[in-house]
């Protein structure tokens, strides 16, 4: 088969398969043509519903945040539910060491004093040691 044989071929079936001529090393393979034309499948709407799908998420995202970063400081909560949240978006666990430096940040991120803080770490290591003992 020859180049020209190639073109004898319908379009479709030249563009369809990988035509080889010759055996072993003297072998030639003819690459079909890479379609130009977009295809009209379903796939022309995957692109704008993954777009849009992929802006909700952000939208829930950051509407969670707005909710986590509300409740680390609302006035109206306890101490815990503060902290309890801040440990949430950060996911990180209290210090159980009354002078670690992570309490500053804890008690500036949800507007309780440091003594608040140190407090409400009182409070859970006597609840762990009340429930281990």
């Amino acid at each position: 088969m020859t180049q020209s044989d190639v073109g004898n071929f319908p379009s479709s079936h030249a563009r369809g398969a990988f035509i080889t001529e010759g055996t072993g090393m003297n072998a030639i393979t003819v690459v079909p043509e890479a379609r130009s034309e977009r295809s009209g499948s379903a796939s022309d709407g995957v692109l704008p519903d993954y777009r849009e799908r992929r802006v909700i998420e952000a939208l829930e995202r950051a509407e969670l945040k707005r909710v986590n970063l509300a409740e680390q400081h609302a006035p109206d909560t306890s101490a815990d539910v503060r902290i309890r949240a801040w440990e949430k978006v950060h996911q990180l666990r209290m210090p159980s060491d009354p002078f670690h430096p992570a309490l500053h940040a804890i008690a500036a991120a949800t507007h309780l004093t440091l003594e608040d803080v140190r407090n409400e770490q009182q409070l859970r290591s006597s609840r762990r040691a009340s429930a281990s003992g």
